[in-house]
């Protein structure tokens, strides 16, 4: 193979052929072709550039080893976190076993606001308490204190 535009030319059996060479072991049967090649170029890549930083590949171990989750916002029981949707205020008591909505117990607010917008949302992002990426928005008061909105 000369370059990663060679790629697009290999057939299923010669993808096979040079993911073992690569990698080792047989392709997934479920995986395409089209993720076959991004794979190997990515392979290839890495080949001639060195590969992932050790940061990114001691990240990528914890969390196969399931030792890494992403970390839930850190808010005291006590805490009040008020939504306003579609004209009503609803409002999550936070305490030490989960949280507390329309007088039910959640585990968490991901739950709350699927319950009250009937989607698939992010509690945290629905509440507007927002880590990493969104920590530069605009803070919104909660119960005293302040989080990104």
């Amino acid at each position: 193979m000369k370059s990663l535009a060679d790629l697009a030319a290999l057939d299923r059996a010669d993808l096979a052929r040079l993911r073992a060479d690569l990698v080792g072991g047989e392709v997934p049967a479920n995986m395409s072709q089209v993720m076959q090649r991004r794979f190997l170029a990515f392979e290839l890549q890495a080949n001639v550039e060195g590969g992932l930083t050790p940061a990114p590949l001691a990240r990528l171990d914890r969390i196969a080893a399931g030792e890494e989750r992403k970390a839930s916002p850190a808010m005291k029981p006590g805490a009040r976190l008020l939504r306003a949707w579609n004209g009503v205020t609803h409002v999550v008591d936070v305490r030490p076993d989960g949280y507390l909505w329309n007088g039910s117990r959640h585990r968490s607010l991901s739950a709350i606001a699927r319950a009250i917008t009937g989607a698939r949302w992010s509690g945290p992002r629905f509440f507007g308490i927002v880590t990493g990426a969104g920590a530069g928005k605009t803070p919104r008061r909660v119960q005293g204190k302040e989080h990104a909105a």
